[in-house]
């Protein structure tokens, strides 16, 4: 194998962090979006959170307390906080009491 060339996906192992990947949150407008979205999931509604300026382990955290809120399942998927089902109104509120600027987007 040449040093110009990088091993990116491996059958037993899935894909294959780089160098060149980081793990930080990408760059936002300071603005919180909350929408909901049924697509790809058979028509089950989820809540999802972007825009969030924080790291892996803090928006871990913060998806734990916001699933503990609205009593459901969910997970974080690319800087992204997916709670099932419609908790909006819930999310929004919790995150302003935090100081975050949040727009409900989508229709």
């Amino acid at each position: 194998m040449s040093k110009n060339s990088r091993l990116v996906y491996s059958t037993d192992k899935g894909r294959i962090a780089g160098e060149s990947e980081d793990k930080r949150p990408p760059e936002g407008d300071g603005i919180v979006r909350i929408r909901r979205e049924t697509s790809g999931r058979k028509g089950k509604g989820v809540t999802t959170v972007s825009g969030l300026p924080l790291d892996d382990k803090a928006m871990a955290q913060v998806a734990k307390k916001l699933k503990q809120l609205c009593g459901t399942g969910g997970t974080v998927k690319n800087f992204v906080i997916e709670i099932q089902g419609d908790h909006r109104q819930t999310l929004k509120d919790v995150l302003e009491k935090q100081g975050y600027t949040v727009k409900l987007a989508g229709g």
